[in-house]
């Protein structure tokens, strides 16, 4: 399956993310302000931002409707005077969903307890709570966890009991299987500490059926199949027949002109391309491959196999 494309004349690539329609770094590329990607040009390589924010773009799927971002800890560090500084944590997308199947809310602290909550259209609480004395008794603890949070985390006893091993809490919510506990932690201020995290994205906030209605803004175009996702309001668009990419764009792009891949004939299709080697002929027919060759006659080989087995 082909890379997923940009619109036609738009940048493509944003550092090492790849930036495909319905999103676009530029006026006239994306399908609307929601799929937005800044380019930051003044850093090598160049990094992508979500919309106007200081959150990395990281992946942005296409078939699963999701976006990997990088997003900060909250963080309560104290010293033995007390409270040393608090860093608190929130995201406020408004436009996408934060995976419910694939975050998780966590905390990580000895004298911690961590509020994750919902304000504005949603109201919601959910924390995790940690008491212990003793580095020995480190064990694993996870509390699992939507367009908005507001996490804050406090102390009973400003660490103090515990501060030579673990000064600070924490509280984030990290992609599944993205963070793995270590005693270490227990003893970092969580400056600059990001983690990964997960977005859900759909087009706009209309079913399929209500979408189809309207020809000129359905997103869904030739071969593909619209797709409403469990979670959330909205549709996307899942390929048919045809490569990733061309699934949200009316016109095709001719690869055969356009790239010149084959040594022999290419047959153009939508949303990709395939060889083929004239009657007699056999081979890839690639440019950069073994191309065409006449077929050799087989018939008068003789073909001896031995078959070795070691154990």
């Amino acid at each position: 399956m082909e890379a997923a494309q940009a619109k036609a004349g738009c940048q493509s690539q944003c550092g090492n993310l790849s930036v495909p329609y319905p999103f676009g770094t530029e006026d006239g590329c994306f399908m609307d302000s929601k799929f937005f990607i800044k380019c930051n040009k003044s850093v090598e390589p160049p990094k992508a931002l979500l919309q106007n924010s200081t959150i990395d773009v990281l992946h942005i799927d296409l078939d699963a409707g999701e976006l990997r971002i990088l997003n900060w800890l909250g963080s309560d560090c104290y010293n033995s005077s007390g409270s040393s500084f608090r860093f608190s944590t929130w995201l406020s997308s408004g436009l996408y969903n934060i995976s419910s199947t694939k975050n998780k809310f966590t905390a990580i602290g000895y004298d911690t307890y961590a509020f994750i909550t919902g304000s504005v259209e949603q109201d919601y609480a959910t924390g995790c709570l940690s008491l212990c004395d003793d580095i020995s008794d480190v064990i694993n603890r996870s509390c699992s966890g939507v367009r908005e949070y507001d996490i804050s985390l406090a102390s009973y006893y400003n660490h103090s009991r515990i501060l030579s091993f673990n000064p600070c809490s924490h509280a984030f919510v990290v992609e599944e299987g993205e963070y793995e506990f270590s005693a270490s932690h227990l003893n970092n201020s969580g400056e600059d500490w990001k983690l990964p995290m997960i977005l859900d994205w759909t087009i706009r906030d209309q079913s399929c059926s209500e979408a189809k209605k309207d020809p000129e803004t359905y997103a869904c175009k030739e071969n593909t199949i619209c797709r409403e996702p469990e979670n959330g309001n909205g549709y996307l668009c899942k390929c048919g027949d045809v490569s990733r990419g061309t699934h949200m764009l009316k016109s095709d792009i001719d690869e055969c002109e356009t790239l010149r891949p084959c040594s022999s004939t290419c047959h153009n299709t939508f949303g990709g391309f395939y060889y083929s080697c004239p009657k007699g002929y056999e081979g890839d027919g690639r440019r950069d491959g073994s191309g065409c060759s006449p077929m050799v006659n087989h018939h008068n080989w003789k073909l001896h196999i031995t078959q070795t087995a070691i154990g």
